[in-house]
């Protein structure tokens, strides 16, 4: 009497054991990718386009769905989800903090110190649209949060920037390239003209 070999779907003992999926430590720093998920919300007016934004038909919030992919050390591939404040019906704080961890986020990416305010550093912090964000790679600073059944999650809100301790080591080549430049020189702020096309008006 002859048997059929099993299917690895009928027969599960040589399957690996799961993977476990416990928090990444809070503080803890890496390299991510950003995702961002397109939620078909746009708002031409504050030069969301592209259908990025998402809104949420109950509070009329608005933001950014971002996925970031651990690229690098011992926590690669693992992801992590956050939002980005954009717009909240209860005041502008919450699209403020978007605001201000999008421009960490820039300054993350393209090497660009805080404090530096010369052309090309102002330039930088600024993107045609969101699609500009999608795909960016920076340093980041894991956290870590209660979800809504009680939970621990992991989320990320902070992007290490150029000057910040292990910045370079983290980023690689563009970190290196962001520390051996030298100080900034604080220069007057250039205002939002042609020099910078396509600047959508919530940045500025």
């Amino acid at each position: 009497m002859s048997y059929n070999t099993p299917s690895p779907w009928n027969d599960f003992n040589d399957a690996e054991d799961q993977a476990a999926f416990d928090v990444i430590p809070p503080k803890t720093l890496v390299k991510v990718r950003m995702t961002l998920k397109p939620g078909g919300y746009d708002n031409p007016n504050l030069g969301w386009t592209g259908g990025y934004a998402t809104r949420n038909h109950t509070t009329g919030a608005a933001y950014l769905s971002a996925e970031f992919v651990v690229l690098e050390g011992p926590f690669a591939r693992r992801k992590i989800w956050s939002l980005i404040g954009l717009h909240s019906e209860k005041g502008p704080a919450w699209g403020n903090m978007g605001r201000s961890f999008l421009r960490a986020i820039l300054h993350s990416a393209r090497g660009i110190h805080p404090d530096d305010n010369s052309p090309h550093a102002q330039a930088g912090r600024c993107i045609q649209s969101f699609a500009d964000l999608d795909g960016l790679e920076f340093v980041a600073r894991i956290d870590v949060e209660k979800d809504q059944n009680g939970e621990d999650r992991n989320v990320i809100r902070t992007a290490i920037q150029p000057g910040q301790r292990d910045y370079a080591a983290l980023m690689g080549s563009v970190g290196a390239a962001s520390a051996a430049r030298p100080a900034p020189v604080s220069q007057p702020a250039q205002p939002a003209n042609a020099a910078f096309p396509g600047r959508p008006s919530w940045a500025q």
